[in-house]
């Protein structure tokens, strides 16, 4: 059951990088702020992106964000250290 749990836990945040990872590729093409999946992934990363801007401000650096980058990093050890305790 915890080798599910587990599994789990390491396909959402895969899928959850993966967007993240499209959400910081939208901001290079400007795509129509209106068509729907392009509200859909604003809506699911900009509240971890503001949290880590706010939180982790010294990441920005003559006006370029690092902060995805730190998220990117702080998700890929959270399977490995909730599975770990198991």
């Amino acid at each position: 059951m915890i080798e599910l749990f587990c599994w789990v836990l390491n396909a959402v945040v895969s899928i959850y990088i993966w967007i993240l990872i499209i959400a910081v590729l939208m901001t290079y093409f400007h795509p129509n702020p209106y068509n729907q999946a392009v509200q859909f992934i604003y809506r699911i990363t900009e509240p971890v992106f503001r949290y880590a801007r706010r939180y982790l401000s010294f990441l920005i650096i003559n006006g370029i964000d690092f902060s995805p980058i730190a998220v990117i990093l702080a998700l890929q050890f959270v399977p490995r250290i909730v599975c770990s305790v198991f």
